[in-house]
């Protein structure tokens, strides 16, 4: 099953007030496993980058002046996607912005019903607990560290870790290894060698002494229920 994790960055929150999109990183996925194959484009919003979201990604007017526009990225941005359901972190935020720049050029728009929110998925696993991309790092132990400012290409691929571990993690199929050494499968394919210490059969038949310290364990209980029924 391909997915698509997918993350923006814009120069604010409202594209109907003239907010675009300045980044845009993907990150392939299959069967909830990050593959190799990414996207990153920045991107010219042809205009000016306000302080604030300027103080959130870092991404100046300057530094996005020589990126292409959006018309011009579209079509590698859509073929890279396909079909494949979309896997975003605040899924309603990312798309009505992919879906305002699709419409500008006269684009049918992306249905939401492509896409799959993962805030929504952390509520529901975890009631009450933070959701946010840095929230989940830290439950789940990954590496957030170089994570000082927003990148749509970093914040996806973190969030193609959450996602994985959303999902259950990464774990070894059910196919017992028979023997030392032998090679188990990750649910990617992967090999995972399983070693396995050979260990002497423990006996398990009491000894004349345990036997002798049981009887007399049971000569001190008053009607042990252990001689109940015997003869």
């Amino acid at each position: 099953m391909r997915e698509i994790v997918l993350d923006t960055e814009t120069t604010g929150f409202d594209p109907l007030t003239g907010d675009r999109i300045v980044e845009i990183g993907c990150v392939e996925v299959i069967n909830y496993i990050p593959t190799d194959k990414q996207l990153h484009l920045y991107i010219n919003p042809e205009r000016d980058m306000p302080p604030g979201a300027f103080a959130v990604h870092g991404l100046s007017e300057e530094f996005l002046r020589d990126k292409p526009v959006f018309a011009a990225i579209c079509g590698q941005f859509l073929d890279f996607i396909g079909d494949s359901r979309l896997v975003i972190h605040n899924a309603e935020f990312d798309m009505k912005f992919i879906n305002a720049e699709l419409v500008r050029l006269g684009i049918k728009p992306l249905p939401m019903s492509r896409s799959l929110d993962t805030v929504a998925m952390a509520r529901r696993k975890f009631p009450g607990a933070p959701a946010s991309l840095d929230a989940l790092c830290r439950r789940f132990g990954i590496d957030n560290s170089n994570r000082t400012l927003h990148g749509a290409l970093l914040d996806a691929q973190l969030l193609g870790e959450v996602y994985l571990e959303l999902q259950g993690g990464r774990q070894p199929d059910l196919v017992l290894a028979g023997s030392r050494g032998e090679v188990a499968r990750n649910a990617d394919g992967s090999a995972v060698k399983v070693e396995r210490a050979r260990r002497e059969p423990r006996p398990h038949a009491p000894t004349a002494e345990e036997l002798e310290a049981h009887s007399a364990l049971l000569g001190k209980l008053k009607n042990p229920m252990w001689l109940t029924g015997a003869s």
